[in-house]
């Protein structure tokens, strides 16, 4: 079994920017789930972060995610969001003075996780040019041994009457569905619309998180309501398939009770 966990949306901004468009304390919520990972038992293989690593892709932004995620015990994999900038993003992380797409692919806890820049400059909604499906195609039939996972800031639209800045553009959809059709894909991981959903397209469940700044009131069906609430997922891929738990951030829960782990054994004699 491979255990990783799922991120998204971190939206930091480094507190000198007195940044007017925070909803949440992002900094101090990204250095606590880094805690929260540390003390983890068992820790997991590797943690996923799906876009929108800052609010507004400046480079001591970059750098304060840099330097908070660097006491990780685990492996991290980023992916970019529309609200970075790859300028910044490529300066910091990989050292270059370049706004080429963060397109890259590793192999962690058995998994093939293969991962796309979504992101259309001064846009909000998501797209995939020829050359990262030339890319994808590539990446693809490596490692043909191993499940994959794609991580694409924005997912797939699996609505078309949905609204079109929250998904990845029709034509990028169709062209993404025909081109993983016939691999082992485990699923997609996802962010941007800053609620927890998972879909079923063409049989690949698609995980999307509410991230880490805000989350969108589901009840408000007329209307966005952005509201307080974040979260991370917890995820299990076995070959069954994947599993997915949702674990909150804040706002804090009250504990009601505790069930220790003797009374639990004795439970499943029952």
């Amino acid at each position: 079994m491979t255990r990783f966990l799922h991120l998204t949306d971190l939206h930091v901004s480094h507190p000198d920017m007195n940044d007017a468009n925070l909803h949440s304390d992002t900094a101090g919520t990204l250095k606590r789930m880094v805690e929260i990972i540390a003390r983890m038992d068992p820790l997991p293989d590797f943690v996923v972060a799906s876009g929108d690593l800052t609010n507004h892709g400046d480079e001591a932004s970059y750098e304060l995610v840099k330097d908070t995620i660097a006491d990780l015990p685990v492996p991290i994999v980023l992916a970019l969001g529309n609200h970075d900038k790859r300028e910044g993003f490529n300066k910091v992380f990989l050292g270059e003075e370049s706004d080429t797409p963060y397109d890259h692919d590793t192999v962690q806890g058995g998994l093939h996780v293969i991962t796309l820049d979504t992101a259309l400059p001064g846009k909000v909604a998501g797209a995939l040019d020829g050359e990262q499906f030339a890319y994808l195609q590539v990446a693809l039939d490596r490692h043909s041994d191993l499940p994959k996972l794609l991580v694409l800031h924005h997912p797939p639209r699996v609505d078309p009457e949905g609204l079109p800045w929250g998904s990845l553009d029709t034509a990028s959809t169709e062209r993404l569905a025909a081109m993983v059709k016939g691999y082992d894909v485990a699923g997609i991981l996802s962010g941007h619309i800053h609620i927890n959903r998972v879909s079923h397209w063409y049989g690949i469940p698609v995980i999307i998180g509410n991230g880490q700044h805000s989350t969108v009131d589901m009840l408000e069906r007329k209307d966005l309501k952005i509201i307080e609430g974040t979260g991370f997922a917890y995820c299990e891929y076995r070959p069954s398939g994947l599993s997915v738990s949702f674990a909150p951030l804040t706002p804090d829960r009250r504990v009601i009770t505790v069930i220790d782990q003797e009374r639990l054994r004795a439970l499943s004699l029952l």
